[in-house]
This record gives structure tokens, sequence and C-alpha cells, in this order.
């Protein structure tokens, strides 16, 4: 397997925006900017500082308005930052005139999620994918690269010249290699969907849900599995899948996921379709959530969220509690609370499962069968 790589800000020092608007109080957008600078110092990089901006609307050229972009040159300068990084999605012409008024790199949360999955992707399904996520958020955002060639060649009405010769080369060349990845991630899919068509008899669990909110602990517990366990967003991309009983003979195959989280990417979200197909072609699905976080209700809605975009149907989506070691008290009743951590919970939960899917003994017989064949052998 290869190592996992550095981001473009592993090592750098960065300072977070976030941006106030109406009927957002202020409290919940420094929720997400602790979120933010979790995924900065998952990326490596070490936050500076971080600031809030309350707006009527994102201002066009630089979201937070040119007085707050000065006042964030000044912040720059005194915490040393190196780069800005924004908590919503900006403009090529906003990241543009933001770095001329800061003299700072300037990236947005989908930039730094991008930079976190390549770093860590690891099989050819996941660095595919990837790749095709950051060239189509990239092909947007090219002009602002060339601008300064632009300016050599000519004002109003001039067109051609050097930048934009470049500029569409560029294009172009990001154009047919977004064609290329496609096609391999077709025959990729083509071939995730013969094995699952080998699996079709075979009962699944998928197991899904934000990030870091301890799946991959959970699948180790079900599955007698040692996957490495790391408490940082995103530490699992590939789909893994093992075996797992339940009791009275009862097995069935576990698939331990992508996290979701919070203004996911949308090409990302489209390149990794492919592997949330294990969430889609699941018997069952445990959303697993992380009750001990203090934004563990915005975490279940953003999970609800995906697994509806999904098209996975309530009825086969079994919601869990995990890290209730660290509630100190009961959760609700009627909901499945669990600790990966301790393995509190886990019969019970067993149980849940056998009961949700009432697997027959000749699936669990075929199973075994088919395991040794393929699955364990990967």
């Amino acid at each position: 397997m290869p190592s996992e790589r550095q981001t473009v800000v592993a090592g750098l020092k960065v300072f977070l925006i976030g941006v106030s608007l109406p009927g957002q109080p202020g409290y919940v957008v420094d929720e997400h900017l602790d979120e933010l600078a979790e995924l900065a110092s998952s990326a490596g990089a070490q936050v500076a500082g971080r600031s809030i901006q309350a707006r009527k609307a994102p201002h066009a050229a630089t979201f937070v308005g040119p007085g707050k972009a000065e006042l964030l040159r000044d912040a720059c300068a005194a915490t040393g930052a190196e780069v800005l990084v924004f908590d919503d999605d900006l403009s090529a012409s906003q990241t543009s005139k933001l770095e001329d008024i800061t003299a700072c790199a300037v990236i947005d949360r989908s930039a730094l999620i991008l930079e976190i999955f390549r770093a860590r992707a690891r099989s050819r399904e996941a660095r595919t994918q990837v790749e095709l996520a950051q060239l189509e958020y990239q092909l947007p955002r090219l002009t602002r690269r060339w601008t300064h060639l632009s300016r050599q060649v000519g004002g109003i009405g001039v067109r051609g010249g050097e930048g934009e010769t470049q500029l569409e080369a560029d294009r172009r060349m990001l154009r047919q290699r977004i064609r290329k990845l496609k096609k391999d991630l077709v025959r990729i899919e083509r071939t995730r969907k013969v094995q699952r068509g080998g699996r079709r008899d075979v009962i699944s669990v998928a197991l899904a849900g934000y990030t870091n909110a301890g799946k991959s602990s959970l699948f180790n517990r079900l599955t007698q599995a040692k996957v490495r366990v790391e408490d940082r967003v995103f530490a699992t991309l590939d789909s893994r899948l093992r075996r797992g009983a339940l009791g009275n003979g009862q097995v069935v195959v576990f698939a331990d996921t992508v996290g979701f989280i919070r203004k996911l990417p949308h090409h990302l979200v489209a390149s990794f379709r492919g592997t949330l197909e294990e969430v889609v072609a699941a018997d069952l699905v445990l959303h697993v959530v992380d009750r001990s976080h203090s934004a563990w209700e915005e975490h279940l809605r953003v999970g609800n969220d995906v697994l509806e975009d999904l098209g996975v149907p309530d009825e086969r989506v079994l919601l869990v509690f995990n890290k209730s070691d660290l509630l100190g008290k009961a959760t609700a009743g009627g909901v499945m609370a669990v600790s990966a951590l301790e393995g509190s919970g886990m019969d019970a939960l067993r149980q849940e499962i056998s009961a949700r899917l009432h697997p027959d003994e000749t699936a669990g017989r075929g199973l075994c069968d088919y395991l040794d064949r393929t699955v364990l052998a990967t």
C-alpha cells in the first residue's frame, strides 16, 4: 500500500474564517469552525487563529467584505499565518481578490477536504475518485491562475494571447483527463458489481455515518477484525468487508464505509458514489452517531440527508448511538446505545441486527464458503 502523502497545507499556519448570515447564530458558526480546525489539523496544518464575520449576505467580490479582508491581512501578519481557510465555498474571482488583498494563499472548505482525501487515498479506486473530484473542482477555477498573463497581452476587445492560449490548453487537458477518469471509474464499478453479484445471496450490513463517529471501532467489535483505528476525520476512504457472527450460527458481511461531513463537496459525493453503493446495496444500514459529540444532532441530520440522497429507505436503517461510555447517562429509549471502545451494548446490538434481518441458515452456510474464496482473500 502507498504511504500517506502530505497535503498542500501540511506544516503551515492557517487562519480560519466563518461567516454568520441572518438566521444563523454565531455559536453555530463557531461550532463549524471547530470542525474546520479539526480538518485543518488532520491535514497537518497548525491553526494560528480564527474569526467570524456577521453579514446580511456574502460580499460579491470578497465574500467577507473589503474592510474585513484588510483586517484578515493584518491578522495573518500578526499570527504568522500563511493560508486563509474559509468555511464556505469561494468563487474563483473571490479567491483571487482575497489573495491580492491579504497577500496570503486562500482556500475554502471544499479544497481542504479534497486535499485530505487526496493525501489518504490508497486504493486505485479511491485515488481515481479523488483525482476526478479535484479536477472537476479546479476546472471552473483555472481563470485566476492566468490573469497576470491576460493583463500583459491586451485589454477590452482583445482576444487570444499567451494567457488565453495557456488557459484553453489547460482546460482541454483537464477535460480530457476527466473523461478518462470517468471511464476508469465505470470499469472499476463494473468489477464491483460483479463482486456484489457474487454476494447477492449473502446478507450484508453497512456501517455509515458522520466521519469520526467510531464506525471502524464498531466494525472491529462486530467482526473481530483488527483494522487500524484512528481518532481523526476521514480515516477510512475505502470500503472494508469482513464477516461477523450474530449468534446461533448466523453470520453476515459487515461493510465499513467512508464517513459523511457537512458541506461535503458535491464532486466528491458524485465520485464516491460507487463506494457508497455498499450502503445502497446493504440489507441493513447501521447509522452510527457519536452521541457524546456536542453537535450530534447536526451529525445525525447530515447522515440522514446523505442516506436519503442515496435512496436508502428508513426501514433499512438502524440508528446506533456510539461512545455511550462518554455520556455518563442512558440515551433515549428505542435507540441502540453502545460503546465500541469498551464493548458495552454489543450483545443487544447483535440481537437487534438479527431481529431486523431474520437470516436463514442456508444463507449463513453459503456465506462462509463464499468468504473463504473471495472476500477474506482480499
